[in-house]
């Protein structure tokens, strides 16, 4: 099953093109008020730990330790991840991050597992 996902910053204005507005990350975004964010979901569980957050850093250099650290924790977290695959089964979510590095975050990540674990 093909799923479509999108990954985008929570600080960018929702769109309806979003669809389901899913925010994946532990702590809420500073500055963001919840009315704006319009989120259909707010799945902190999904987020990853507290130790592997702080141990990534936002380092470009340990991101292919963090993806593999992340799948893993992602891979014994399946009530969550089917709690997100059922709405991925009702049209596009978009997944919502707060970390100003685009391409080296957990969304990124959650959603190229999402896509390959199908």
């Amino acid at each position: 099953m093909t799923f479509d996902v999108a990954v985008k910053r929570i600080y960018e204005p929702a769109s309806p093109a979003d669809g389901q507005r899913v925010l994946v990350d532990r702590i809420w975004p500073r500055g963001v008020r919840k009315a704006d964010a319009a989120l259909t979901l707010w799945l902190k569980d999904i987020a990853p730990s507290d130790e592997l957050r702080k141990w990534f850093g936002h380092e470009p250099a340990r991101w292919a330790g963090f993806q593999q650290r992340y799948r893993d924790e992602l891979d014994g977290n399946g009530e969550t991840v089917a709690q997100l695959r059922a709405l991925l089964g009702k049209g596009r979510v978009t997944l919502l991050y707060g970390a100003h590095d685009e391409m080296h975050n957990n969304a990124v990540a959650l959603a190229d597992y999402l896509r390959e674990t199908g």
